[in-house]
């Protein structure tokens, strides 16, 4: 018995109460989420005026990964609805990708890359709100139609802050920052002096 304590009574201290999670703890989960997801391209596009094939093959990866699931689990294709063919965009350009020859240099070229770009930057935050609804089925009953807005204008404010960053790069970073971290030194880096 601790000290204080009579006979046969209740302990002096209560557990507290498990405390449920409130809307906006889980808009700053998917925020992060979506940011680490669309910061590197948008990066890449700004340095180098592309997005790298890795990027684009590990969007690929994820989101095949998620409609497979969606398609699989019934419970999960209710939840998500038309959003699970979000997943499908990069399926959609590696097929593009397929079909056109890269030795031509016309509108096809042209487009496909376009298609590209626009999978990760514009596709990549609806893939990912889509697995964090596979993950975390609850979040888009429980997300208010403010905090919805509040994700989509964070991670475009990420994306855009990337993309001048990444267009930006010769101010704060040097050719040897980027070869250092095993990345190509794209265009316009300066390198370091003395």
């Amino acid at each position: 018995m601790e000290r204080g304590e009579a006979a046969g009574s209740a302990p002096a201290r209560a557990s507290a109460p498990a405390r449920a999670p409130l809307p906006f703890q889980q808009v700053g989960v998917i925020v992060v989420g979506m940011s680490l997801a669309v910061w590197w391209p948008a990066f890449t596009l700004g340095a180098w005026g592309e997005i790298f094939f890795d990027t684009l093959l590990s969007v690929w990866a994820a989101a095949t990964a998620g409609f497979v699931l969606a398609m699989l689990v019934p419970a999960a294709r209710r939840r998500l609805g038309w959003t699970s063919l979000t997943l499908l965009l990069p399926s959609l350009w590696i097929i593009l990708s397929l079909a056109v020859s890269n030795d031509s240099e016309n509108l096809w070229v042209a487009i496909v890359a376009l298609v590209g770009v626009l999978v990760v930057l514009l596709g990549v935050p609806f893939m990912v709100w889509a697995l964090a609804r596979l993950a975390w089925p609850d979040i888009g009953e429980t997300l208010p139609l403010r905090g919805k807005l509040l994700v989509l204008l964070t991670v475009a404010i990420v994306a855009v802050a990337s993309f001048t960053l990444g267009e930006n790069q010769s101010r704060f970073l040097t050719c040897e920052d980027f070869t250092i971290s095993g990345n190509s030194e794209p265009p316009g880096c300066v390198h370091e002096s003395g």
